[in-house]
């Protein structure tokens, strides 16, 4: 399957760093692991086994097959008691980490049995099983949340920074978490824009919180990191990103991995998680603010980046299936690390086909009653819907739509255009109200922005939202707009509101 061929120890220290995920990181876990002894006593007993699933708290892409299920008691739910398993104890264990390498450490030593994680530790994982996993390999049997274009990978510099692009990141230091899919990101993203990755900057192995700490305190000039950092380092106001996964166009996924023995000798069980996993997504689009914010009670992350990346019209869609565009995440992931000399092996990433099993997420829906094309159909069509909260209108482009979590509200309020949103600030500000966050979307592309954080044009006919400023300017020049900045456009929109003085018309 896999053709290896060494390459030298002193070549590739950076190597064993990113492909073991060693060091600092190895210190992420959470809710304790078991010991050698505790795991060989909970094989001695005859009638229980082990469940044993490794997740990432604070990364909300793994919220629905992770926190969500964990929580509400969903794998119990499903877990097989007839048979050969009636009667079985299940010794249920989660354990959380900062990123996916630890996980796969853990899975390796097989102390963890289905590991959830990016599409560059995804990737990492299926290979190393390969190598040092003996008779047992590791598959990919679902996802939790992609994007088609990387948006949620980031680079983020301390918000008064005068760094506004990658280029300029060259003889400085920059941190993101060591194997994980910033990781792959950065080094890719680096090179694109001139940067030796090896000799232009000092890269340093931090996990999310130690970045942003980092960051706060001026120890380093930039953080780059996965889902949801990028976003939630900004929305806490200590930073603003130059970079975002999207620019690369390249598609990043988060998904599910189980060691091939456990998934052979329980594929019932593993059946019960997808069907867990299933349901935690139905619960999350039947009530997504809801959800958001017992995923922040769960995480710590708050609601409003929650729902930014999987409410309607968000970062990541909810997609449990495995098709061509997630494939292609991890072959990307594999051919970035390859030419960047970060994996010994020389492995062909077309092979990664072989390595992925839908049929227990297959088994899962039908025994649901759930139609595999309806699952995907849904997950495409999870847009922003419904009527202008001030207008009343028909929400018809979600692309052009605006949003408003107003303090104290439960939902989040929706408008058909951005100018309609703006109209309802000053509304909101006479009325002794607030927004927690207000969210508009790319106008090329439709991704979620924070409307704070954004470029805008302005042509007369509405107003369009972007996320780099080149894209604003190219769309100003081709339809005669003007390039304008959030604070600006709110201060256009609270002039032409004001109320006229008494007398004035006369």
């Amino acid at each position: 399957m896999v053709a290896v061929k060494r390459r030298s120890w002193t070549k590739n220290v950076a190597v064993s760093l990113l492909v073991f995920g060693f060091s600092i990181l190895a210190s992420g876990s959470a809710n304790g692991d078991s010991s050698e002894s505790e795991k060989t006593k909970i094989f001695g007993k005859k009638n229980t086994i082990r469940i044993s699933i490794g997740t990432q708290d604070q990364v909300i892409n793994t919220a629905v097959g992770g926190a969500t299920v964990r929580e509400m008691d969903l794998l119990k739910k499903y877990l097989p008691t007839t048979g050969k398993y009636e009667g079985v104890n299940y010794d249920i264990q989660w354990s959380s980490y900062t990123s996916g390498p630890p996980i796969t450490n853990k899975m390796i030593a097989n102390q963890i049995d289905i590991g959830l994680m990016g599409d560059f530790p995804a990737a990492i994982n299926l290979i190393k099983f390969r190598e040092e996993g003996g008779d047992v390999e590791s598959t990919f049997i679902g996802t939790l949340a992609y994007s088609p274009t990387g948006a949620g990978n980031a680079v983020v510099v301390p918000k008064d920074s005068d760094v506004t692009s990658l280029s300029e990141l060259a003889g400085k230091s920059v941190s993101v978490p060591f194997g994980s899919a910033a990781h792959g990101m950065l080094l890719k993203a680096l090179s694109d824009n001139g940067v030796n990755p090896e000799t232009d900057v000092e890269l340093i192995s931090q996990a999310p919180e130690v970045g942003g700490t980092s960051l706060r305190t001026g120890q380093i000039d930039a953080h780059a990191d996965f889902v949801p950092f990028g976003e939630l380092f900004p929305f806490r106001g200590f930073a603003k990103k130059i970079f975002d996964g999207a620019q690369t166009g390249v598609p990043t996924l988060h998904g599910i991995v189980v060691r091939s023995d456990f998934a052979q000798e329980h594929p019932e069980i593993v059946t019960a998680y997808m069907k867990a996993m299933l349901e935690a997504n139905q619960i999350f689009r039947a009530n997504p603010e809801a959800t958001s914010a017992k995923i922040e009670e769960w995480s710590g992350i708050e609601k409003e980046v929650v729902y930014m990346f999987l409410g309607p019209s968000g970062l990541q869609p909810l997609d449990p299936t495995v098709r061509q565009v997630h494939v292609d995440a991890l072959k990307n992931s594999i051919t970035t690390l390859d030419e960047l000399g970060k994996i010994e092996s020389e492995v062909n990433p077309e092979e990664v086909s072989e390595w992925i099993d839908e049929s227990y997420l297959r088994t899962a829906m039908t025994e649901q009653g759930l139609d595999y094309d309806q699952v995907i159909a849904e997950a495409e069509s999870y847009v922003i819907t419904g009527q202008d909260a001030l207008t009343g209108e028909e929400i018809t482009e979600p692309k052009m739509a605006g949003q408003l979590w107003i303090q104290g509200e439960e939902t989040v309020t929706n408008f058909a255009s951005v100018g309609n949103m703006m109209q309802m600030l000053p509304k909101l500000k006479t009325e002794g109200q607030a927004a927690d966050v207000m969210f508009v979307h790319d106008r090329n592309n439709g991704w979620k922005l924070f409307a704070e954080n954004s470029y805008y044009v302005n042509n007369g006919d509405g107003v369009s939202a972007f996320l780099l400023k080149e894209d604003a300017n190219q769309y100003a020049a081709s339809s005669g707009g003007q390039v304008t900045a959030f604070k600006e456009l709110q201060a256009t929109y609270a002039q032409q509101t004001e109320p006229t003085p008494v007398g004035a018309a006369e």
